[in-house]
């Protein structure tokens, strides 16, 4: 294929970092020969909604609990149907046991976009939103869609994309706890002890995020392709562990042969342009139909980036020069950004300043 990369890039050793399954496992399955045996299941925190379809026909729903042994019923129920391919949405965390034991099991599985599966189910021209019409709704998904199997990621990074998010999510608290002892301090009116209490909140917050941070970096220690990832992102001005952190957790789960333009799409930075007839011209702006979480991983450093890295600080200014406002400006470093991690590590190199922007140099 062309331009397919070295074996010896960050990028095509990702997959040596998984347990993955899917390209021995399915090696044999013939999918010209069209399946019959397609199933849908609706995940919910509780309860899970089956409805197998055979040539064409649905069955009535089937309901299990959203548990280790119900789970493991449903699996057993699929395996005795050799062939059949399981769709099922991206939802949270509630997806995650199922479609592991589901992928461990032999079970042909791909996982959807819930944007993609509430699309295809307006052009289905579905009038009710039910658990056993959404059910439905993926197993004719499942039916008419090519298939594509579901990459199951390694258990290690499973951990790492957990312990980011949790990371996250303390350090959103403790920003809106600082906020708010601003806003205290604000007035002399504050009890002393309040004011006390907010700051030990505060230092709480910052010793769990440390802790947290410290048993990743454990976790990352165990495995040297992870440390060199690590010391490839730390090495960008404006990325310290926590978003190091925060960006290993999401872009090492993805499939290791993703562009860089589908690495921005995956984010949602990329352009979504609404132009319609000669009336209808909205201003362009990022689709983020993406991964938050990669989008938040990624802006901070792009801020801090602009501030103290001259290059990334003059592609800024050029891009505020030419018309485009400030926020607007940074998305655009974020997507570059983007594309300079997707080339550091398919092809194992620190970042490079001077490609990320060269900066004119001056006449005269």
């Amino acid at each position: 294929m062309q331009g397919r990369e070295p074996v010896n890039s960050l990028l095509s050793l990702i997959p040596c970092l998984q347990t993955i399954m899917t390209n021995t496992q399915f090696k044999d399955i013939d999918l010209e020969a069209k399946p019959v045996l397609f199933a849908g299941i609706d995940v919910g925190a509780e309860e899970l909604i089956l409805v197998v379809r055979k040539n064409g026909k649905p069955f009535d729903p089937q309901k299990f609990a959203n548990t280790p042994a119900d789970r493991n019923r449903l699996v057993k129920k699929l395996v005795k149907l050799p062939g059949i391919i399981v769709c099922l949405e991206a939802t949270g965390v509630y997806h995650f046991d199922l479609s592991l034991a589901l992928h461990d099991a032999g079970v042909l599985l791909r996982v959807v976009n819930p944007k993609a599966a509430h699309n295809f189910a307006k052009v289905l021209m579905k009038n009710s939103k039910t658990d056993a019409v959404d059910a439905n709704t993926l197993s004719e998904y499942a039916a008419r869609m090519d298939f594509v199997a579901w990459t199951r990621p390694s258990n290690e990074m499973f951990a790492l994309r957990s312990f980011a998010r949790r990371i996250d999510v303390l350090t959103g608290q403790k920003a809106a706890a600082k906020n708010h002892l601003h806003a205290l301090i604000a007035t002399s009116e504050t009890p002393k002890a309040i004011l006390k209490d907010v700051k030990l909140a505060i230092a709480q917050l910052e010793k769990r995020i440390d802790s947290l941070t410290a048993e990743a970096l454990i976790l990352i220690g165990k495995y040297p392709n992870l440390e060199r990832v690590l010391a490839l992102l730390i090495g960008i001005k404006g990325i310290g562990n926590t978003r190091a952190l925060a960006l290993m957790g999401e872009l090492l789960l993805l499939p290791p042969d993703l562009s860089h333009r589908e690495w921005v799409k995956f984010a949602g930075l990329d352009p979504r342009a609404f132009d319609s007839g000669k009336s209808v011209h909205k201003k362009t702006r990022i689709s983020k139909a993406g991964n938050r979480h990669l989008r938040s991983a990624l802006y901070m450093p792009a801020l801090s980036a602009k501030q103290h890295d001259p290059h990334v600080k003059a592609y800024f200014q050029h891009l505020v020069a030419n018309g485009k406002k400030p926020l607007q400006a940074v998305c655009a470093i974020m997507r570059k950004l983007l594309h300079a991690i997707h080339g550091m590590l398919k092809h194992n190199e620190p970042f490079d300043n001077t490609r990320f922007y060269a900066i004119p140099e001056c006449n005269g």
